[in-house]
């Protein structure tokens, strides 16, 4: 079955209200989905993390014309195809970036094609449903005291919709931070709840900052230093006992090797849309999984996404696995995002805070064509 076409689409949502995190604020959601069409007219549906226009380039002008004409059923082969193309410089970035939302519409073609679902084709599900993590609690323009009210009412309301765990946002800084931890633990005693610093600390404020959130029983610490530093990640683990979770900015079976064995992480955090696809998350996670450490995909963007990091969670096995194995968790992002909720026929299904593992072909979502056509900024296509 042969690539006879691969289209780009570049969506964009204007927010009403912006929201940030430690490193800056959105007021836009974008995103580049990719769609590869086989000669019998089987589509699959991919999406990448990061930098649109970029992506958009990338894959018009350098990868799609190199998978023309290829077995559109070969993942494996095509991965490694477009690496070996751009293995000479671009070991990582937004080059595999690229590579990943190509590799994710390969699996959901695959799927439709054999008429399996992409978990299937993973090698089966452990479950089939998987509790959701809440992710929210991003920063306003606001007075802090206000911020922290508004913040913790946010919380609760997850709490309000079924949700057991949240993830919350730190790194604004050290003070705003410790009352920000302490009042969610005073209002949701019972919730489970992790904080992401989008790699915002150096190593003595992340020390400082764990000490609290060890002192609040939170369940991980996110991205507390800059993935510039792998060595510090140990240092850091030496000094706290919650778990160090990262890796939504790291690509690759290599990169992860390099990061994993530090020694410093307890959780690894792949994002199907950036670190290579589902073809090499799966690498990543045999990887981690020799080491004794678990794999929790970041998740970030539409349903296409979603519904990969869905899949990859269900399919995967818990290390070092016992008969009462915890249940994973599924990050799902709970800010407005119109091209997650608006443009699928077909969803994820979450109810009462609990994703429903699709059992469609493929991804099992369902892009809405005609509804995609009111978010597009710019769209390409190359035939065989």
């Amino acid at each position: 079955m042969k690539i006879q076409c691969i289209r780009t689409h570049h969506l964009r949502d204007h927010l009403d209200v912006p929201f940030g995190f430690s490193q800056w604020y959105y007021d836009t959601r974008n995103t580049l989905w990719v769609e590869i069409v086989a000669e019998d007219g089987t589509t699959g549906w991919g999406e990448c993390y990061g930098p649109s226009e970029i992506y958009q380039s990338a894959i018009n002008s350098f990868y799609a014309p190199r998978l023309l004409n290829q077995n559109a059923l070969a993942t494996d082969v095509l991965w490694h195809l477009m690496w070996r193309s751009s293995l000479d410089f671009a070991r990582g970035g937004v080059m595999m970036g690229a590579m990943s939302g190509i590799d994710m519409a390969l699996w959901d073609l695959r799927g439709k094609a054999l008429g399996q679902s992409v978990s299937d084709l993973m090698g089966g599900r452990y479950a089939d449903e998987i509790p959701c993590y809440a992710t929210g609690m991003y920063f306003k323009e606001m007075p802090e005291a206000d911020l922290i009210s508004s913040i913790v009412a946010e919380a609760s309301s997850y709490q309000q919709q079924g949700f057991q765990a949240l993830k919350i946002k730190v790194g604004k800084n050290l003070a705003f931070d410790a009352k920000q931890i302490e009042a969610l633990r005073d209002a949701l005693p019972n919730m489970t709840m992790m904080a992401d610093s989008n790699h915002a600390f150096d190593l003595p404020e992340a020390i400082q900052i764990g000490r609290i959130l060890e002192e609040n029983d939170f369940s991980w610490f996110e991205e507390p230093l800059s993935p510039e530093f792998e060595g510090q990640f140990r240092q850091l683990q030496d000094k706290l006992d919650i778990p160090i979770a990262t890796g939504e900015c790291e690509q690759t079976r290599y990169g992860f090797q390099r990061m994993l064995s530090t020694g410093g992480v307890q959780i690894a955090q792949p994002d199907l849309a950036y670190c290579g696809g589902p073809s090499e998350a799966l690498k990543i996670r045999n990887l981690a999984s020799s080491m004794g450490i678990n794999v929790v995909p970041h998740c970030w963007g539409t349903m296409l996404n979603l519904a990969s990091a869905t899949h990859f969670i269900a399919s995967g096995y818990r290390e070092p696995g016992r008969k009462e194995t915890p249940s994973p968790l599924l990050e799902y992002d709970r800010t407005p995002n119109a091209l997650r909720d608006e443009l699928f026929e077909v969803p994820v299904v979450v109810r009462d805070g609990i994703a429903q593992v699709p059992t469609g072909p493929g991804l099992g979502v369902i892009v809405n064509e005609e509804k995609m056509q009111s978010f597009v900024v710019n769209q390409t296509e190359i035939k065989a």
